[in-house]
């Protein structure tokens, strides 16, 4: 299978795929039936994880505390469902136009609970749902940082993840070793709401690779004012922080300390970063 999963990986860059890797389904051992591909497609053998950059630029604006729509059209709307979303589809369109089936699959949140019930005993009520980060890992993109971000060598937390399920047996990429994140506990100082906490600091342990990631108060995320956004589709999902002002200092750190293999010319934190902890007090940097 070597020749047609290189296929497949060459045929995913041309579509628009800035990463992509392959989990076969045995790596998935132990994973709920709620949360379990094979409970989507019981045929599966293997899991691709196909990944598309957020741009830097695409931050600059909440950056600089001046321009956010710019980051909602590049970042997350139209970044998430439609230029990924092709990426994926013509990768699952690949497959089955070479025999096998092919699920393409969002990135659904997983604390979204059952929204149907079981058609069968047994049976997990729809709708199952995949952690794409937690597939990502097994795919071998990446790793879970101490911010509780998803992050990869090539750009850090800035990507975007789907899924495509097939039957075909493919390849499996290898776990990342090298650890991008320094796990630095100096990293709390990255939320100015106090949200990130050493405290009840724990290790994450998928296929082998253990990940210290600290202590997440995601109820304060919610009342963030500071790049952070509500998933409206669905209240019960943790908010989304890729342009918050934690996942942006980490950004800046993974880059200074020369952690990322995309560099650029300038560095992302040119001003002092600002920071509102309520909708009264604004916040420079020697204040976080």
């Amino acid at each position: 299978m070597d020749n047609f999963t290189n296929q497949l990986k060459a045929h995913a860059a041309a579509s628009g795929a800035d990463l992509i890797g392959i989990a076969g389904i045995d790596r998935f051992d132990g994973i709920p039936a709620e949360h379990h591909p094979a409970s989507i497609m019981p045929e599966v053998r293997s899991v691709i994880v196909i990944g598309k950059r957020i741009t830097r630029g695409a931050l600059r604006g909440i950056e600089e505390g001046t321009q956010f729509d710019n980051y909602n059209l590049y970042g997350n709307v139209w970044l998430k469902y439609r230029i990924l979303s092709l990426a994926t589809f013509r990768t699952a369109e690949f497959i089955e136009d070479n025999g096998w089936e092919a699920i393409p699959a969002q990135d659904l949140p997983v604390e979204v609970p059952p929204m149907g019930i079981a058609v069968k005993p047994n049976q997990p009520a729809p709708n199952v749902t995949i952690d794409v980060e937690d597939a990502a890992v097994r795919a071998g993109l990446g790793e879970i940082g101490y911010c509780g971000m998803f992050l990869t060598p090539e750009f850090g937390p800035r990507q975007r993840l789907q899924l495509v399920l097939t039957s075909a047996e493919l390849d499996s990429d290898p776990i990342l070793e090298k650890n991008i994140c320094t796990h630095c506990r100096d990293h709390v100082k990255f939320c100015p709401m106090g949200a990130i906490s050493a405290e009840g600091e724990h290790i994450i342990n998928i296929c082998g690779k253990e990940m210290p990631v600290a202590a997440i108060d995601y109820q304060k995320c919610r009342e963030c004012k500071n790049g952070m956004n509500l998933n409206s589709d669905y209240p019960a999902a943790k908010p989304e922080r890729y342009g918050a002002l934690c996942t942006r200092s980490c950004i800046n750190y993974l880059e200074v300390e020369g952690r990322l293999t995309k560099t650029f010319r300038s560095q992302f934190r040119m001003r002092e970063p600002w920071g509102i902890v309520n909708e009264i007090r604004a916040l420079g940097s020697e204040d976080m």
